[in-house]
C-alpha cells in the first residue's frame, strides 16, 4: 500500500512538472521583439530597455530566491567578461520587492553586482515576459531588440541554471553576426 501511495505521489509530481513545462513553452518568445519597459534602478536612474538598441542585451528577471542569487551571480560574470563590447547586462527584481529587501538580497551575493539592477514594483516585467513561477529568467536580445535566446526557470534536466559560459556563447554569436565579413 505504501509503495502505491509513493508511486501515486511520484506520478502526480511528474505530471505536474510536465504541465509546468507545457505552460512555460507558451512563455518562450525567441524570434519575437523584446517587450519594452522603463523602470528605476537601485541608484535612482530611469532605465528603458529601448535605450540599449544597437547593443546585445542580457536581461535577467529575478525574485528573491537562491536560484536567482546563483543566476544573478552568473550575470555578473557575463557583465565582467563583456566590458568594452557592445553588450548591456541588466537585472530586474520582477517580483515587486522593496528597495530595502532587494538591496539586502544583493548583499548576499558572493560577488558585488555592478550591472544595473532595476526595481519593478508593479511586476510589469513578470507580466510582459511570462515570469512569475518560472524564475529566474534570462534573455539574450539582439541589437535590433529581438529575443534570440532565453532560459526560463530551472528546466534543464539536471536542474542547473544557465551558466555564464552558455550565456556568453550566445552573446558572442550575436556580436559575431553584427561584424562585417572580411573578403
Amino acid at each position: 500500500m505504501r509503495s502505491r501511495i509513493k508511486f501515486g505521489f511520484l506520478l502526480a509530481s511528474v505530471l505536474l512538472g510536465c504541465v509546468g513545462l507545457a505552460q512555460a513553452g507558451s512563455f518562450f518568445k525567441v524570434g519575437e521583439p523584446a517587450p519594452n519597459f522603463t523602470l528605476t534602478s537601485l541608484d535612482g536612474q530611469k532605465i528603458s530597455l529601448d535605450q540599449y538598441k544597437g547593443k546585445v542585451v542580457v536581461l535577467g528577471l529575478f525574485h528573491i530566491c537562491k536560484p536567482c542569487l546563483e543566476q544573478g551571480t552568473n550575470l555578473q560574470k557575463v557583465y565582467e567578461a563583456t566590458q568594452g563590447k557592445s553588450v548591456a547586462v541588466v537585472g530586474v527584481n520582477s517580483s515587486g520587492d522593496s528597495q530595502g529587501d532587494v538591496s539586502e538580497f544583493l548583499q548576499a551575493f558572493p560577488v558585488k553586482v555592478t550591472y544595473p539592477y532595476l526595481l519593478d514594483p508593479g511586476q510589469t516585467t513578470d507580466k510582459l515576459y511570462g515570469g512569475g513561477k518560472f524564475i529566474p529568467n534570462v534573455y539574450v536580445i539582439d541589437q535590433q531588440g529581438m529575443i534570440r535566446w532565453q532560459r526560463v526557470g530551472n528546466f534543464f534536466t539536471d536542474g542547473t541554471l544557465a551558466g555564464h559560459e552558455m550565456i556568453l556563447e550566445e552573446v558572442e554569436k550575436l556580436l559575431g553576426a553584427s561584424m562585417p565579413s572580411s573578403m
